[in-house]
């Protein structure tokens, strides 16, 4: 069963036809794994992947990691096959690619639930996210958000969308309208926001500089191809000790309040508000999740 709201800083891709991979994937600590079944399997392996992938759901254990599947788009004709696998298998959430309309969510959505009953799993089970690789995706982002109540989330797959736009990858002001309207629509919606991979692995200080610019932006993470991506990216998402120092005061002053069976808190004259404690739980959770880098490392 899939968790709508999660920490979701670091989503793995990783190839579904490696099988030593996916079954190590969980050790190194990113926050969801997603299996893929699309561009990173040639079209001459997609049955072996599929394959693979399936087994792997039926049979491994990894622990508390979100494990996501990136299938073949429907018109492919390979999605439907991807969709009966995966889906019979468990997965807890499904990721759509080139999601270029409302209806391309609804489509896989139907065909989500016809597993399920066929199945017999609980429908509403399996989890959605789509990825959003086109510029009529990117107009389109606010209905796409809103197409599903199965959704966690929506996803920038920049690739594809610089291609559509005639361009190509630079210090990332071709992207900052994409960026924009899919975070402005997931939170419009109530979702995850994930930002795109960035493909240059040998390059930290880049990657480190994009992480930072789409945290500011306020994007809840970032696809990630290479497992040495995980800490620097979990390192940026670290909330700064000053505005740790206040998230606790705040969720202090709150349980002081409702010890005395007060509705009203405030800290230093200020009345606290709803935004203001989710924002102060949301660094804490942050902090704890973060704080677990160093468990990784050990292994």
């Amino acid at each position: 069963m899939y968790i709508k709201d999660r920490l979701r800083r670091s989503m793995m891709f990783v190839p579904g036809n490696n099988p030593g991979m996916i079954r190590d994937a969980h050790i190194y600590g990113a926050d969801s794994i997603m299996f893929d079944l699309e561009d990173s399997v040639a079209y001459t392996e997609k049955d072996a992947a599929r394959f693979l992938v399936y087994n792997a759901l039926k049979t491994l254990n990894f622990g508390s990691k979100e494990i996501v599947v990136r299938i073949n788009d429907l018109s492919s004709g390979l999605g439907i096959k991807d969709l009966e696998a995966i889906v019979r298998a468990g997965v807890q959430v499904v990721r759509l690619p080139k999601t270029d309309s409302a209806q391309d969510v609804i489509d896989c959505e139907r065909e989500i639930e016809r597993i399920e009953r066929e199945s017999g799993i609980p429908v509403g089970t399996t989890g959605m996210m789509a990825a959003i690789e086109s510029a009529n995706g990117v107009l389109n982002a606010a209905s796409i958000a809103k197409a599903s109540k199965r959704l966690i989330g929506i996803a920038l797959g920049a690739e594809d969308y610089v291609t559509d736009l005639k361009t190509t990858r630079s210090d990332g002001i071709e992207l900052l309208f994409a960026r924009s309207m899919i975070l402005n629509a997931a939170r419009a919606a109530g979702i995850a926001a994930l930002d795109t991979v960035y493909s240059d692995v040998n390059n930290e200080e880049g990657f480190i500089a994009e992480a930072t610019l789409i945290k500011k932006l306020g994007f809840d993470g970032k696809s990630i191809i290479n497992p040495r991506q995980i800490e620097p990216l979990h390192r940026v998402f670290m909330p700064a000790e000053k505005d740790l120092a206040k998230a606790r005061a705040i969720m202090e002053a709150i349980a002081e309040a409702n010890a005395r069976g007060s509705g009203v808190a405030s800290l230093k004259g200020k009345m606290i508000d709803k935004p203001v404690v989710i924002r102060a739980q949301r660094l804490l959770d942050l902090y704890e999740a973060g704080s677990k880098i160093s468990e990784v490392e050990d292994i």
